[in-house]
């Protein structure tokens, strides 16, 4: 009998593969957002966000010094994650993740999809010289500068899909992606920057957080990760499986009281707290936080330890990413 053996959840933002010193550009980036969701569940530009932070404060957070002693953090944050994966060896990861218009398109746009070809291709990105050059720095966070396949576990994968079914989750699968089509950035950071290229044969299992209407609620996420371990249990094969949600925690506007509130609710294995989340909380990247909350339910006969939580600040408006770095074991 196959076991889950071993959870991770990480943040995967540009803002950790890039130098502190460019953080601001991303900051004034923000400014041309009509979408912030803020704390309230709101939608606002970022001039209106503006009136509603105290951004007197918020620009304390906004110094060189912070900059650096958060983007360090935050690598050791990852290379954490990455020693407890090579210390506990699992013999297959499965990878939560999200998909932002990469793979999926509004032609075709599943709730939950797993898949199970017998590789996932890295496809190198396209960079123009006159990029600028925060996103030069941040690329290869992402995605490897050559083409990889890196392997799947297709029968655990195949097996994951019919458990589901039996289950009663209506779940899509995949065998294949287009020819010119690569791995979207929620999987290509975990290869990347987590299994640094390791070939450890993966599942991936794509979750739409971002786009309604169908975005996955929290209490199904939670009953998704329940039903991911039932089927990794059921496998006739002798594995031990690894989880990694890959995504999170709040941003592109920090809201440290819900970070704090889920991460308390994971460690406590609050099953009430975690799908009672507000949706309206769960948009944009926010919404990310269905990774978490499925990787739990996956995991909720492990315990949970916060590695670190790193609000990385980048505007007077309170934008920016909030980084967390997770461990079930």
């Amino acid at each position: 009998m196959a076991e889950i053996v071993l959870g991770l959840g990480s943040s995967h933002s540009p803002q950790l593969s890039t130098p502190p010193e460019m953080w601001l550009t991303y900051g004034a980036g923000d400014k041309n957002h009509t979408e912030l969701w803020a704390a309230d569940g709101r939608p606002y530009s970022f001039d209106q966000l503006m009136d509603t932070v105290d951004h007197v404060a918020i620009e304390k957070e906004l110094t060189d010094a912070k900059f650096e002693t958060r983007y360090n953090a935050c690598q050791k944050g990852i290379a954490t994650l990455g020693e407890t994966l090579e210390t506990a060896a699992p013999d297959i990861l499965l990878i939560l993740g999200d998909d932002q218009l990469e793979v999926f398109s509004d032609q075709n746009m599943p709730a939950i999809l797993v898949y199970w070809g017998q590789t996932l291709k890295n496809m190198p990105p396209e960079i123009p010289d006159s990029a600028p050059a925060h996103r030069k720095a941040n690329a290869w966070g992402w995605f490897a500068p050559e083409e990889i396949d890196y392997p799947i576990a297709s029968g655990l994968g195949l097996h994951i899909i019919e458990s589901l079914i039996d289950q009663d989750f209506d779940v899509s699968h995949s065998k294949v992606l287009r020819p010119d089509q690569g791995m979207g950035h929620a999987f290509g950071y975990v290869y990347q920057r987590i299994l640094q290229r390791k070939p450890i044969p993966t599942v991936p299992i794509m979750v739409n957080t971002y786009y309604p209407p169908n975005q996955v609620t929290p209490k199904r996420c939670y009953q998704l990760g329940q039903a991911i371990r039932a089927a990794v249990e059921s496998w006739e094969d002798d594995a031990r499986v690894g989880v990694v949600a890959s995504g999170g925690l709040s941003h592109f506007v920090i809201d440290e009281d819900l970070d704090h509130n889920v991460i308390k609710a994971m460690k406590n294995r609050d099953v009430e707290a975690l799908t009672g989340i507000p949706r309206e909380k769960l948009n944009s990247g926010n919404s990310e936080i269905r990774n978490w909350i499925a990787a739990a339910g996956a995991t909720e006969h492990l315990d949970m330890k916060m590695i670190d939580y790193v609000p990385c600040y980048r505007s007077p408006a309170g934008t920016g990413c909030a980084m967390g770095f997770a461990q079930w074991t």
